[in-house]
């Protein structure tokens, strides 16, 4: 059985969406008004389990456009952020999936995952750091609302990508980025990822532990062949042990 040794690693960076908060689902689902309103003629209407998980999951929102609209054959112009939410253009869907998610949780709040909760909890009492990451510019509204914003010691999002220009998954750079504000190596980190180009991101960012969150019971055998080191369904599966070893003054 595969389990964090605090003896091994230091800090664990943990994915939003999927893994410590219940938005994914929203996500999806705003995802499938959009875009099945624009497929209408077009195309099939989009899989809200297939579609989402291949083609949009753990991407930025604009990369999610563009990867799931190519992999219909289907090209649209890239418009720019002013478009208006709807427009057949990369911005214009994104914008009005954007709107969509937002009014959701606005209305509905969120929720974290309690075993993710519980994990959160365990290592720090270990001695662990933790860092929350997401390619949603919502990311620390998202977080916050769900009541554990102060259990991570880091957040890197949307926002700081922006700003920073760091591409987005499977690029680790989102990672990389959350393991230098903690102070620690990525071989002496780990990843939690529920997402195929996330847990792509976690081995090619060169992370100590990958594990894989296999919610749907769909994924785990290629986010084993992406690098994932172990795959759970919850991580109430993931033991902790040991301590993280205390430095000298």
């Amino acid at each position: 059985m595969t389990v964090i040794d605090l003896g091994m690693v230091g800090a664990v960076v943990f994915d939003t969406d999927g893994v410590v908060t219940d938005t994914a689902r929203v996500h999806a689902a705003a995802w499938k008004h959009v875009f099945d309103g624009f497929l209408r003629g077009r195309s099939a209407p989009f899989d809200v389990r297939a579609d989402y998980l291949r083609h949009v999951d753990g991407r930025p929102r604009l990369d999610g456009v563009r990867t799931f609209l190519a992999a219909r054959g289907i090209t649209v112009p890239e418009g720019g952020p002013d478009d208006e939410p709807g427009a057949p253009s990369v911005h214009g869907l994104g914008r009005a999936k954007d709107a969509l998610f937002v009014e959701e949780i606005r209305r509905h709040g969120v929720a974290a995952f309690p075993s993710t909760v519980a994990l959160l909890h365990e290592l720090r009492r270990r001695g662990c750091r933790t860092a929350v990451v997401s390619a949603s510019r919502h990311c620390r509204a998202v977080v916050a609302s769900a009541g554990v914003l102060h259990l991570f010691d880091v957040l890197v999002d949307g926002v700081d990508a922006a700003r920073l220009g760091l591409p987005g998954k499977p690029d680790p750079a989102l990672f990389l980025e959350a393991a230098r504000r903690l102070g620690v190596p990525a071989g002496d980190a780990a990843v939690v990822e529920d997402a195929l180009p996330g847990v792509e991101a976690g081995r090619r960012g060169g992370f100590g532990l990958v594990v894989g969150v296999d919610r749907s019971g769909a994924q785990a055998a290629e986010m084993l062949a992406r690098g994932a080191d172990v795959v759970v369904a919850d991580l109430a599966e993931l033991p902790v042990t040991g301590r993280v070893p205390v430095s000298p003054p």
